[in-house]
């Protein structure tokens, strides 16, 4: 899923980190490629609600509210493909201009994303598993980007759409044990250009630790409907500045560093999970909006 659009970070793949078509624990933040067995389709549902501010002379208040879907699919035991779908229910803008405050927003499907992931090495211990797979995918302009308000048309990064073919790649590891799982994510984002405007690529660097907080122990154990994990997961994140006709706009990109504690409940095909997202660091160019929080909240079933 794409920062843009969403708000939010890329949802891209994490790890197959088993042959089974049960659930995992699995970051909340960065991933939507969950484990998917050959033949087995992973389905994600995510609420995000983001919002977002700047200190410059507009004072303008960024309010996005967004389902992300996700369907998966394990072609093999080590490819699976997966195709991501973001519906806006409102993107909104809050800026002083010379008249007053204006409020100005939009809402709709946003930009498809498909994309894939391919266990390139795996290793298991007694106990634990450790994986690494790359993952490639690119973001197609099915979104509106040219929709309009009263005031005529809605600034570039209000639209649901970017108008442009986007492409994606980085590598993703992950080590499981029963009692923990730490995943990382390196990935790099090249965006396109449509009418005169190109948001500034992005790098970043994304990490996760789930711990099983209950049951403690998996000593006598018998009937257990589920587990507990505690999350905590780090997003490191740079953005280059946004283009305009043939300059840069001073006022956006920069460098952000976010922490998310979180939970998820699991069971063999379900999990609910949910997390916070605040800023840690953050250093902006210019005027650039940042963020105040994020609220992600949802479910994924492995079918």
């Amino acid at each position: 899923m794409r920062n843009n659009n969403l708000g939010v970070p890329v949802l891209v793949g994490t790890l197959l980190l088993t042959g089974v078509s049960a659930v995992q624990a699995a970051p909340n933040t960065f991933n939507t490629a969950l484990p998917v067995a050959e033949g087995q389709y992973l389905w994600r549902e995510q609420l995000v609600l983001r919002e977002r501010s700047d200190k410059g002379p507009m004072d303008r208040d960024v309010s996005v509210q967004a389902l992300g879907s996700v369907l998966g699919y394990g072609v093999t035991s080590k490819f699976a493909v997966f195709g991501v779908v973001p519906y806006f229910f409102n993107k909104e803008l809050d800026v002083t201009t010379p008249t007053g405050r204006v409020e100005r927003g939009t809402n709709g499907f946003g930009d498809i994303s498909l994309f894939g992931r391919y266990t390139l090495y795996k290793k298991d211990f007694t106990g634990s598993t450790f994986r690494i797979a790359p993952v490639f995918g690119l973001t197609a302009p099915t979104g509106d980007d040219n929709d309009s308000d009263r005031f005529g048309e809605l600034p570039r990064p209000l639209q649901v759409g970017d108008g442009a073919w986007e492409g994606f790649g980085g590598v993703i590891t992950s080590y499981q044990t029963l009692q923990y799982q730490m995943d990382a994510q390196l990935l790099y984002r090249e965006n396109g250009r449509h009418d005169g405007f190109a948001q500034g690529d992005e790098t970043r660097f994304d990490a996760s630790l789930q711990y099983r907080i209950w049951p403690r122990s998996l000593e006598g154990v018998s009937g257990t409907p589920g587990f507990t994990y505690a999350l905590l997961e780090s997003n490191l994140v740079h953005r280059e500045r946004n283009e305009i006709g043939g300059g840069a706009d001073a006022n956006s990109g920069g460098t952000q560093w976010l922490l998310a504690p979180g939970l998820q409940y699991i069971t063999r095909r379900w999990v609910v999970e949910g997390t916070l997202q605040l800023p840690v660091a953050e250093d902006s160019n210019g005027d650039a909006i940042q963020d105040d929080y994020i609220v992600r909240v949802g479910f994924r079933r492995n079918f």
